[in-house]
């Protein structure tokens, strides 16, 4: 909901450590791949109940997702680049649940399972409008040096990973905040079909 307004901030904070990488020859692709493998360890502490290492790591994944791009509009962005980046992201966001979910299956399992399915429905609603509006030539306005079309919605990605990082600092509300957020999750869903269907009559 407020990831465009965000962008400059991040592009000021993240533009000298892109610069510094990007001198000693650290690929966008590089930065893609490590981040997400330090999503997983966020998932193995999730599982195992280590809340703030969980916490922390999350909060690198997403730094390093920042990163990978300021990185890529330094040395060129590529379509490959684009690719990796939106699906390694995406499985990051379906992996936290889960990460929930094996650290106590009796009470987390089924909200877990409910919000990765709206994540879903937030990411095919996502990718869908994105594959069309790139056969139409359509790009977004608000975020213009981006891999692919950028649709917005009530949920995205600042709001996903302050709910994580509530999820971490509360973990005995994941349940509650699971349901909460599918919600919300589900609504971004039904207005990126309304624009969908709306857009491409």
């Amino acid at each position: 909901m407020i990831d465009a307004r965000l962008l400059p901030l991040q592009r000021a904070v993240l533009q000298p450590p892109a610069q510094w990488l990007a001198a000693r020859g650290i690929s966008a692709d590089a930065i893609s791949i490590a981040g997400f493998l330090v999503g997983l360890m966020a998932v193995a502490a999730l599982a195992f109940g280590l809340w703030p290492w969980a916490a922390a790591l999350i909060a690198a994944n997403r730094v390093m997702d920042g990163l990978d791009g300021a990185v890529a509009r330094i040395a060129g962005p590529t379509d490959r680049g684009a690719f990796l980046d939106i699906s390694l992201d995406f499985l990051f966001y379906a992996l936290v649940p889960l990460g929930f979910a094996l650290h106590d299956p009796a009470a987390n399992a089924l909200p877990a399972a409910v919000l990765i399915a709206a994540f879903v429905g937030t990411g095919s609603s996502f990718l869908a409008f994105s594959a069309i509006a790139a056969r139409r030539g359509t790009t977004s306005s608000a975020f213009p040096q981006k891999g692919i079309y950028y649709l917005g919605g009530l949920t995205e990605g600042f709001e996903t990973i302050a709910v994580f990082l509530a999820m971490c600092l509360l973990p005995q509300a994941f349940a509650v905040l699971a349901w909460i957020f599918a919600a919300a999750c589900a609504i971004t869903t039904l207005l990126r079909w309304w624009m969908g269907w709306t857009a491409f009559r």
